[in-house]
C-alpha cells in the first residue's frame, strides 16, 4: 500500500502588487504566508502570473538595487526579461530560461522587460525565488548561471503523461544543470490529462507545489487550482500529483533547511543584525559598487 506525505495546508499569495511598473506579483511568502525557517532554504517567492502588458516605448521593470547574502532564481515562462549589473554581466531570458543568480558578498542590478517585448507587449508570466545561503557562503564572490532551456534535465511521464523539466536536482534520476550551495530540487511538470507523477522527497526537506495552469490533483484526493501553494508536511512518503487538464502545469520546490538564524530587511539576508547594518553601510558608502550602469 502507498504511503503518500502529508499536506500541511494549501495557501494562496498575497494580494497582487507591482514591484517597479514591470512586475505584476503575488507574493506567497514572506508577506503572504510567514513561514519563517519552516521553508527554509527558500525565503521568498513572487509570482507574476499570466498577464498581457501592452506596447510601451518605455522599458518597464526595476531599476538599480543591491543585494546581498543569498540567491535570486528567475524562471521565465512567457515574455522576455533583461537584466545587467555593476560588474559588466548582461543577459535577456526567453519563455523556459532560467537566471539563478548568486548575490553573495554584493552587487547592484536592473531587472526589466527585453526592449523589443516591450515594444510589442505580450502575455508575461514569471517566478522570482530568494535562496538563502549558508554562514559559509554568504560572501560570496557574485556569480551568474545563464539556465536556457534546451540544457535544462527533462524526463517523459508514463504513457505520454506529460514532461519533467529538471532546473536544479534530481527527478527520476535525471538531473538539472544549476550548481547549488545546499541540496535542492527544483522541478516543473507540464500535464496531459491524467498524467501521472511519482517521486519521493527527503522527508527532512522542505517540500511544496505550486499549480501554474489548470488543474491538479495531489496524492489522490486533494484538487488544486491555479494559484495554489501546496506544503508538504516533513515525513517520508511518495507524492503523487495528476493532471486534471491537458495544459496543467506544477512547479516543485524542496531544500534541505539551513539551521542558522536569518536576519532579513530589504535587499540583504544575513546571519545577524550587526551583518545587516554592515551590509546597508557597505551599499550606502559605495563598497557595492555604484549604480551608474
Amino acid at each position: 500500500m502507498t504511503t503518500f506525505r502529508g499536506i500541511e495546508g494549501i495557501f494562496r499569495g498575497a494580494p497582487v502588487h507591482m514591484v517597479g511598473d514591470g512586475f505584476r506579483v503575488s507574493n506567497y511568502f514572506p508577506s503572504g504566508q510567514d513561514f519563517g525557517a519552516r521553508f527554509s532554504p527558500f525565503i521568498l517567492m513572487d509570482y507574476n502570473a499570466p498577464y498581457v502588458f501592452p506596447p510601451s516605448e518605455s522599458v518597464k521593470g526595476v531599476g538599480a538595487h543591491p543585494h546581498r547574502g543569498f540567491e535570486t532564481v528567475t524562471i521565465a515562462y512567457e515574455g522576455h526579461i533583461e537584466h545587467h549589473d555593476n560588474h559588466g554581466n548582461h543577459g535577456i531570458l526567453g519563455p523556459g530560461d532560467v537566471q539563478w543568480m548568486t548575490a553573495g558578498s554584493g552587487l547592484l542590478h536592473k531587472e526589466y522587460h527585453e526592449r523589443e517585448f516591450s515594444k510589442r507587449g505580450g502575455l508575461f508570466q514569471m517566478i522570482q525565488l530568494w535562496v538563502n545561503l549558508p554562514r559559509a557562503h554568504k560572501m560570496h564572490q557574485p556569480k551568474y548561471q545563464e539556465l536556457l532551456k534546451e540544457n535544462m534535465g527533462r524526463a517523459e511521464l508514463p504513457d505520454g503523461g506529460g514532461t519533467v523539466r529538471i532546473i536544479a536536482g534530481e527527478y527520476d534520476g535525471v538531473r538539472g544543470p544549476a550548481s547549488t550551495f545546499t541540496p535542492i530540487h527544483l522541478f516543473d511538470i507540464a500535464f496531459k490529462n491524467g498524467g501521472q507523477a511519482r517521486f519521493e522527497l527527503p522527508s527532512s526537506y522542505n517540500s511544496a507545489a505550486l499549480v501554474l495552469r489548470g488543474t491538479a490533483q495531489i496524492n489522490g484526493g486533494t484538487t488544486a487550482g491555479e494559484g495554489d501553494f501546496v506544503l508538504f508536511r516533513n515525513e517520508s512518503g511518495e507524492v503523487l500529483i495528476e493532471g486534471l487538464s491537458d495544459d496543467a502545469l506544477v512547479i516543485v520546490l524542496s531544500g534541505e533547511p539551513i539551521d542558522e538564524p536569518v536576519f532579513m530587511h530589504g535587499p540583504f539576508v544575513m546571519n545577524s543584525r550587526e551583518e545587516l547594518v554592515e551590509a546597508f553601510r557597505d551599499f550606502q558608502t559605495g563598497k557595492m559598487g555604484g549604480a551608474d550602469f
